[in-house]
């Protein structure tokens, strides 16, 4: 019964973190007003045009074949891009500038990194079998059933967590993704991922502003933790382990979005040399 209480409070916590999130991002940050489409004369074809257009079936068809292509190309860089960041998340790639985010572009990104990315589960899982095999918290036990409270726990923390994070930083206008480093160098490249854990940008893309909101949504999902933990238990204690965590697991993570693109063209390389 104790069991069965304490995953129902994770649960009914991470669903109420999840919807009070999505419902107030777009409320933070308003999003600014839609530009009027200029009013061409050539933009939209004329009747005439249509007319004359619907009776040669050889330019439809060019036209048509035309749009398929530049759909398929879109399609393909969506996958792509997918496919390059279900691990890393989404940050910003070193060839394009960083634009302030809407408050729907913050809501997008929040449900994507929490819940629709393989990727944050993937971390979720990794973590939770460290735990397993430190067993903390040594009041669970072993095997699968102690696996999945710890996977549990783990994911509900996170939920909060970057809950809390995505809130404040929608309210400091700060930017919550990572920007890879416009430079060249190895041990340039580090500091700036170092660097980018603790400092983020402010709503002007320019100033550098303390990680006010990740650490503060670290030590909000440690405090909150500690509910379902058994117990007793130092709740901000664990706060405060969710914070070193944050600063430790944060740069690990930038280091490898920050270098990914380098490690697969390396193995993409090796494995070409491989077939040859």
């Amino acid at each position: 019964m104790r069991r069965a209480g304490r995953f129902t409070h994770l649960v009914l916590v991470s669903a109420a973190f999840l919807l009070m999130t999505a419902t107030m991002l777009a409320q933070i940050t308003p999003e600014p007003p839609v530009a009027p489409e200029p009013q061409d004369s050539q933009a939209k074809p004329s009747a005439e045009e249509k007319k004359r257009e619907s009776a040669n079936p050889a330019r439809y068809a060019y036209h048509a074949a035309g749009a398929t292509v530049r759909y398929g190309e879109l399609a393909l860089v969506k996958a792509r891009d997918w496919e390059s960041n279900w691990f890393t998340g989404v940050f910003v790639p070193n060839d394009r500038s960083l634009t302030p985010l809407t408050g729907a572009q913050r809501r997008e990104l929040y449900l994507e990194q929490t819940l629709a990315t393989p990727g944050a589960y993937t971390k979720r899982m990794f973590v939770a079998l460290i735990d397993q095999a430190r067993g903390a918290p040594r009041e669970w036990d072993g095997g699968i059933r102690g696996y999945g409270e710890r996977f549990a726990s783990r994911e509900g923390q996170f939920i909060a967590d970057n809950s809390l994070a995505a809130l404040a930083n929608a309210a400091l206008k700060y930017e919550p993704r990572y920007d890879a480093c416009r430079c060249s160098g190895f041990w340039r490249r580090t500091r700036h991922a170092v660097v980018r854990n603790f400092l983020t940008y402010d709503q002007s893309e320019r100033q550098l502003r303390p990680q006010w909101g990740s650490y503060a949504g670290a030590f909000g999902g440690g405090l909150i933790s500690s509910t379902w933990k058994p117990q007793p238990r130092n709740a901000f204690a664990e706060g405060g382990r969710a914070m070193l965590g944050q600063a430790a697991y944060g740069t690990l993570l930038n280091f490898f979005i920050e270098f990914a693109g380098d490690i697969n063209r390396k193995i993409g390389a090796r494995k070409g040399k491989e077939t040859r």
